[in-house]
């Protein structure tokens, strides 16, 4: 049991949630909540944790809007996201259309998040150094112009594939910096108590915005050509950037930068090393993020080879991706806590769905797929990235963001080329249903692993003549018993 300041208002804990059943475990053997050295000041992690405020008191859905500097950054992402979805659909499209390729998909996609696998890790160094705020007002300048270069280049008549793949790389790069510093920044806009709520409405802002963007990226692009969104997404940077500058510093929850020392990067990897409730969901998400994630090459395939289809059909098969994505978001908001079971459950839906996707012999039937397949994604993005924050000590959550962004973003520059060569080569079908193979493999080999490393069994039970399957203590008795 928390014995922090959130005590008084934690739920109680779910003797079936990997998350209590580490605690109770760590109980019954007389040690810290978590790992010994899972804290870097030498506290246990569940004392920080208690500290953080975690578990917090549920909140109503939109309860983190009444903070005025999280309305302004929430209000400018809205602008941006829309934006960024614009300039997704129109790079694939580009690509494609240049190429005729999904393979040059691929090799766009790889080359946007190749930046994060080689230095994700020193951007959140980087990040816990620096003041967040600033640090974002340079990022979203260097990535609007990276986009307004694309746009010239497009509008002219001048663009070449290799000039998408250098502004794929630029963007890259700044996301580096840029992702672990926004992950991190809304806690200091929001505090602990709305960590988690904050984080959803992010979530479901990105999510919301990919019901707008592919919707006008396809019209820009049968109407007037891809270089549009590309000018468009440049110039809405002007919104984040406006929200920024006008928040009150007064009113920030700041976070103590970490000093520049040596063994600052090792310092990060042994912390998260040493917490498998946060060492296992990132390399589940790694997994997903590198062979199931990869939107851009399986929906431009099925929607260019399966259905012979043109941009409409890709931007369509994106927007109703995003309804239920911004309906996981919402149902996100509404929990108090995000347990890692949950996590485990949606993973398997999620591998479950792209297989019956793949199989899918209607546009229809595939359409309609992608609905339930973004909201389980998003289940999936939003439980990982709050359980993550909110059992993280702040000295050190630019890293462990940063970790968890490299290797969920960072998988793509070594998954997108297989899953296009795989697509090209065997099909889209093909692609679509191995990428869930292996997110629902994953999914069970580490739910096995945590359920295992908090102490749990798997029991199948006959409950008016149907099974059930659950994780319970191995010994349920002394699991609950307090500690001595």
């Amino acid at each position: 049991m928390s014995t922090g300041p959130g005590a008084a208002s934690a739920p109680a804990p779910d003797p079936y949630d990997t998350t209590s059943a580490l605690d109770a475990k760590s109980a019954r053997d007389g040690t810290s909540a978590r790992d010994d050295n899972a804290a870097l000041d030498g506290k246990s992690a569940l004392d920080a944790k208690s500290a953080l405020g975690a578990p917090v008191r549920k909140n109503s859905m939109f309860s983190s809007l009444r903070i005025r500097n999280y309305r302004l950054f929430f209000l400018g992402q809205v602008v941006s996201n829309i934006g960024t979805w614009m300039q997704r659909i129109a790079q694939d499209w580009l690509v494609l259309s240049l190429t005729g390729s999904s393979a040059a998909v691929g090799i766009t996609t790889a080359l946007q998040f190749l930046p994060m696998l080689l230095f994700g890790l020193y951007g959140g160094v980087l990040v816990d150094r620096l003041r967040k705020r600033p640090t974002l007002m340079v990022t979203q300048t260097a990535m609007a112009l990276t986009s307004i270069a694309l746009a010239v280049l497009t509008l002219t008549g001048l663009v070449q594939v290799w000039h998408i793949y250098v502004a794929a790389l630029a963007l890259g790069l700044a996301t580096v910096v840029d992702n672990p510093a926004r992950q991190s920044f809304v806690s200091e806009l929001v505090g602990p108590g709305q960590l988690q709520n904050a984080v959803s409405l992010n979530s479901a802002n990105f999510q919301s915005a990919r019901l707008v963007g592919p919707a006008v990226a396809g019209l820009l692009i049968t109407g007037v050509g891809t270089g549009w969104a590309f000018l468009l997404n440049g110039l809405s940077f002007v919104a984040p950037l406006t929200g920024l500058l006008l928040m009150r510093a007064r009113d920030l929850h700041p976070v103590e930068r970490a000093p520049r020392g040596k063994g600052q990067l090792r310092e990060g990897l042994r912390y998260v090393a040493g917490r498998p409730d946060l060492l296992w969901p990132i390399v589940l998400v790694g997994f997903m993020g590198t062979f199931a994630f990869n939107f851009p090459v399986y929906l431009s395939a099925f929607a260019d080879d399966v259905f012979q289809g043109d941009a409409g059909v890709y931007s369509m098969f994106n927007t109703l991706m995003a309804v239920g994505s911004v309906s996981g978001a919402l149902l996100a908001a509404r929990r108090g806590t995000a347990r890692l079971r949950l996590l485990v459950l949606a993973a398997l839906a999620f591998g479950a769905l792209e297989i019956l996707a793949a199989a899918s012999p209607e546009l229809w039937m595939f359409a309609l797929i992608m609905v339930p397949l973004g909201l389980v994604s998003m289940t999936v993005n939003v439980t990982t990235n709050t359980s993550l924050q909110m059992s993280t000590d702040p000295a050190v959550r630019g890293r462990v963001m940063a970790l968890y962004m490299m290797v969920f973003l960072g998988g793509a520059p070594v998954g997108a080329p297989i899953v296009g060569w795989v697509t090209d080569t065997y099909g889209a079908r093909v692609g679509f249903a191995a990428g869930g193979a292996i997110a629902m493999t994953a999914a069970a080999v580490i739910g096995l692993v945590l359920a295992r490393a908090g102490g749990l069994r798997l029991t199948v039970r006959w409950h008016h003549g149907h099974p059930t399957v659950r994780f319970v203590p191995r010994d349920h008795a002394k699991a609950l018993a307090p500690a001595a």
